[in-house]
């Protein structure tokens, strides 16, 4: 892969991330940022007055700065917009916040050097990963703080994570015989004004929420399978009347989960008229939630094959001051999963409550001795308690500006914390599923000895490798760890 020139998807950033040598620079890119950095020192030597180049950031745009100040300027602009707060944001992060950083710059429209562009990738192959604070981008100008960050290590500043630690800069630079380098004009610019902190946690989120709503499609047929609900609303033909992509594709997964089943034999001639809406909808709730996932990864891959810093520069004679930093391409598509993410755990904790009755020969609480024992009562509360969570993360951060560089920047995205929601809530949906895959491996307990389709079966087995059948009270919070790890370790086999 070819920074700048080909088109990367979210799938191959998180490739790079595993292995950074698997894209570089070739001719034809260093061609472009060769060509864009020219054009930016001809503006340099020029009389024009151009926004980022020779003049002071946001409101001080009218100032203009010397050429003989320009490095003095850009050292200036990191320095005092790394001020970032919170916790670290995990160091995967901010590898994937460097990769689409370089392909932006490599792009040839930013006129950062050739240089600084190398060091990025150095440093990411080299594994000295800048730390980057969680809080602080309101994304407009793009994520300047946490970009600032990002980019301190270049001086010499800041910190970074060498392996599982972090350093100071200067030491670690030191051990690798790199020196801090020196900005030259537009180049701190180019390097803070962008949307790498919020595309990260959109790509990031993307992988998680991919894997996430195939399980919750499994989790869903297990459930059905354990409450001996019916296949029938699963049947191509209802769908093919409302035809929405996400609807079908949930469908004919839930079909394929469900063939072969014995417990879908036994619902034959029950009679029950219809299960309830968490067992009859799953492809309306879950098909709407893929919808949401298709439009987010639609809006990342473009955002991540996009120039994002301001001003852009076309020629020696043009450049455009713009608004291509701004957030609210991604906040809005960000919002909008968190919503769908949401809702998977909404429908799950649904499921969940269903098994637990005591119905269509389920025992309550799923325990045949209750009374004495408590059996799964208290994990819904758990399951209830991180469903309320995620539905307080849903208020849409996009639908909120608080104006900032004196009112030069009036309205901004709130892009990053739209990306640091999503992310907290596909957190919740893991535990969520958990609860649910544990009532529903219990729950096919008693309808032994009626077999299950064939990938059930499997996936039961998963669970009880980890987890066994609760006979009386015991530690389940642990059992509901064990399944969130077999989540987390994407053990579950969900194609």
């Amino acid at each position: 892969m070819i920074y700048g020139i080909d088109v990367f998807s979210f799938h191959d950033v998180l490739e790079i991330c595993k292995n950074p040598k698997k894209a570089k620079l070739n001719k034809a890119s260093k061609d472009q940022i060769l060509k864009s950095q020219k054009n930016v020192q001809k503006i340099v030597e020029s009389d024009r007055c151009v926004y980022g180049i020779n003049t002071g950031f946001g409101p001080l745009c009218d100032t203009k700065i010397s050429a003989d100040e320009t490095a003095q300027l850009q050292y200036n602009l990191i320095i005092s917009h790394a001020v970032g707060v919170g916790k670290p944001i995990d160091k995967e992060f901010s590898k994937i916040m460097i990769i689409a950083k370089v392909h932006a710059l490599s792009k040839g429209f930013s006129g950062v050097s050739l240089e600084v562009i190398e060091r990025l990738i150095t440093m990411l192959e080299k594994d000295i990963i800048p730390v980057v604070p969680e809080q602080g981008s309101v994304g407009a100008s793009g994520d300047l703080a946490p970009l600032s960050h990002l980019v301190l290590p270049l001086l010499g500043l800041g910190q970074v994570w060498e392996g599982d630690q972090i350093f100071e800069t200067a030491e670690i630079l030191e051990k690798h015989n790199l020196e801090p380098l020196t900005l030259g004009p537009k180049e701190g610019l180019g390097l803070i004004n962008g949307t790498q902190f919020i595309l990260a946690h959109a790509i990031k989120g993307l992988e998680k929420f991919e894997y996430l709503l195939d399980l919750a499609d499994l989790t869903a047929a297990m459930s059905l399978e354990a409450y001996r609900g019916s296949e029938s609303p699963f049947k191509k033909e209802l769908h093919d009347i409302r035809p929405f992509e996400g609807s079908k594709k949930v469908a004919a997964r839930m079909v394929k989960f469900l063939k072969g089943s014995e417990n879908m034999k036994a619902h034959e001639d029950c009679e029950r008229v219809q299960d309830p809406y968490s067992m009859r909808c799953v492809p309306q709730v879950h098909g709407a939630s893929r919808n949401a996932f298709e439009h987010l990864k639609l809006m990342a891959n473009t955002e991540l094959n996009s120039v994002t810093d301001n001003p852009i520069v076309l020629s020696a004679e043009e450049s455009i001051s713009g608004g291509n930093f701004h957030g609210q391409l991604m906040a809005m598509p960000l919002d909008y999963a968190t919503l769908a993410a949401a809702e998977l755990g909404n429908i799950s904790d649904r499921r969940s409550y269903l098994l637990l009755e005591g119905k269509y020969g389920l025992p309550r609480l799923l325990t045949e001795s209750s009374g004495l024992n408590s059996g799964f009562m208290i994990p819904q509360y758990t399951s209830a308690a991180l469903v309320t969570e995620n539905k307080t993360l849903c208020f849409p951060a996009s639908a909120d500006s608080i104006p900032t560089s004196l009112g030069q920047e009036d309205h901004v995205s709130m892009g990053s914390i739209s990306g640091r929601k999503f992310n907290q809530v596909l957190g919740n949906l893991v535990n969520i599923l958990s609860v649910e895959l544990m009532f529903a491996a219990q729950g096919l307990e008693f309808r032994r000895p009626a077999k299950c389709s064939k990938i059930i079966e499997e996936n039961f087995a998963i669970i009880r490798s980890k987890v066994a059948k609760l006979e009386d009270d015991r530690l389940i919070g642990k059992d509901m760890l064990a399944i969130a790890e077999l989540i987390n370790d994407r053990k579950f086999v969900v194609n």
